[in-house]
């Protein structure tokens, strides 16, 4: 599951946002997904009439994630000849904003205003992808908010619902607790306390 929030002149705009549903990867590989993701909405943007939403050429992509997340981005949008439009990405881990073709993020300060806009932006696309989620398995709470988490398939789920027995005791776990399940590196423990 991919999401796309837009903001503009500071300010959301939800009929803009979309969802993707990935078709072509198996399994947690964020750079593959991030590829979907953007080719397509790159390529149903070159398609759109200029009224369209999809047709609005954006001035800064976010992407969640680090440098190789990055680097995912910018290949597809070379691809789509969509280069001039600038990139960045956000590592949760430390907050570090990482730029093409430099070397070391850049570690705004924590009271920053810029870091708050980024954080927000980021925040929102998760928040929009995980209520997609508890729509649509409203049945499940469990299901649903684990479900939403890149890289937490059926055996991690099962190990998780075994280790902690409810979502609330995972989500009062630290990530030193969630590593001590059998499958959950420390990305994947810092990846559930995100999201749930």
């Amino acid at each position: 599951m991919g999401s796309m929030v837009v903001f503009e002149g500071g300010q959301p705009q939800k009929s803009h946002y979309r969802r993707f549903r990935i078709r072509s990867v198996e399994g947690a590989n964020d750079c593959a997904m991030i590829r979907e993701v953007l080719r397509r909405r790159f390529r149903r943007g070159s398609n759109e009439s200029q009224e369209s939403a999809w047709a609005m050429v954006p001035d800064l992509v976010v992407i969640d994630g680090g440098r190789g997340q990055l680097s995912a981005a910018l290949e597809v949008m070379e691809e789509a000849g969509v280069q001039s439009i600038s990139c960045i990405s956000i590592a949760k881990e430390n907050e570090a904003i990482f730029l093409p073709q430099r070397v070391d993020p850049v570690m705004l300060r924590r009271d920053s205003a810029a870091l708050y806009f980024v954080q927000r932006i980021r925040d929102e696309a998760h928040r929009f992808a995980v209520g997609y989620y508890r729509r649509v398995h409203h049945g499940d709470a469990f299901v649903s908010s684990l479900d939403a988490i890149p890289g937490v398939g059926a055996s991690r789920k099962r190990s998780l619902l075994r280790r902690f027995g409810s979502i609330g005791r995972i989500r009062g776990a630290s990530v030193e607790d969630l590593m001590s399940v059998k499958g959950i590196t420390r990305s994947v423990a810092e990846r559930i306390k995100e999201y749930i």
